[in-house]
């Protein structure tokens, strides 16, 4: 590492490092470009549209519940309809947490992230701002992984946001106390809080491949609207093809597969094997994606 010495007043040499200084000042720009996403990516009005509509569907799963057993019958009814854990709401509001997120993760949530993750690139290049980006100093492979950990904080927001709305509209509709999970044992609401805390991040997890799908789809054109709608029609595309019993070898291998395997959380021992399986494959979607994003964004001029 240079030094450079420097004259003091008193004539005496003072030895000052110049990189730490180009290093802090490099770090603030990061920090600051990683700022300045989050404040554009959650001030604009189709963000906070994406969040009142994950909001608004634990109420009315909530409400429509209430009112089928307001007169003494079971939620879900002999059959056992609607999603996972509806039958034990009444019982305990904490289940509307477990339901809401087992609601909305097969296509509102995934389906939000997809127009994030498909404006993150392709919006910047149709506005003529990304353009303005890539000359700063941050670089082409710094600004995708700050635009995907924009996209990865979304996802987060996003179940937190479901989570909170679904304890909320459970605590005022419902009892709350002690949870019986899957297996038919009995955990303190303690650490039924506890538990599902881990699901929210274990559903904000299971949606790192769709975001790098949609990061990548973001590369592939400069239109906004293109790339969001794109990525949507693939996540749907997918988890059709993961009902179709002829597919059944390649259902393993679809992202979607393994999403609703965050309900083994509820049962006593956690059985972690779908668990494992679904971080997993996330992982390699990420990895897979990923990869493509930054072969495209660093090699082609998209900004133009």
């Amino acid at each position: 590492m240079s030094r450079v010495e420097v004259d003091a007043p008193q004539g005496r040499g003072e030895l000052r490092d110049q990189p730490p200084q180009r290093e802090s000042r490099r770090t603030t720009f990061y920090g600051t470009l990683f700022r300045n996403e989050l404040h554009t990516t959650f001030r604009r009005w189709r963000t906070l549209a994406l969040l009142g509509v994950l909001a608004a569907v634990p109420i009315l799963v909530g409400i429509a519940v209430k009112i089928e057993t307001g007169d003494g019958s079971s939620a879900g009814g002999a059959g056992g309809g609607g999603p996972a854990f509806i039958s034990q709401i009444t019982n305990n509001g904490l289940f509307l947490v477990f339901t809401a997120l087992a609601a909305t993760l097969p296509f509102f949530l995934p389906m939000a992230i997809g127009v994030i993750a498909g404006d993150a690139i392709a919006g910047e290049a149709n506005a003529g701002t990304l353009r303005y980006l890539l000359v700063a100093p941050a670089g082409r492979t710094r600004l995708l992984l700050t635009k995907y950990a924009t996209v990865m904080t979304f996802c987060l927001v996003a179940t937190l946001v479901v989570g909170v709305s679904a304890l909320t509209v459970g605590a005022l509709l419902f009892p709350l106390g002690d949870l019986t999970t899957i297996s038919g044992t009995t955990i303190s609401f303690t650490d039924g809080l506890l538990r599902a805390l881990l699901i929210a991040l274990v559903v904000a997890a299971s949606l790192i491949g769709v975001a790098a799908l949609g990061l990548f789809v973001s590369t592939l054109t400069t239109s906004g609207i293109a790339a969001m709608a794109t990525t949507v029609g693939l996540l749907i595309t997918v988890q059709i093809l993961d009902q179709i019993p002829q597919l059944d070898a390649l259902h393993p291998y679809f992202f979607s597969h393994y999403w609703l395997s965050f309900a083994d959380l509820m049962r006593e021992p956690i059985y972690w094997d779908d668990l494992t399986k679904n971080l997993g494959l996330q992982a390699l979607y990420a990895v897979v994606f990923g990869s493509a994003a930054w072969a495209r964004f660093t090699t082609k001029d998209i900004g133009s």
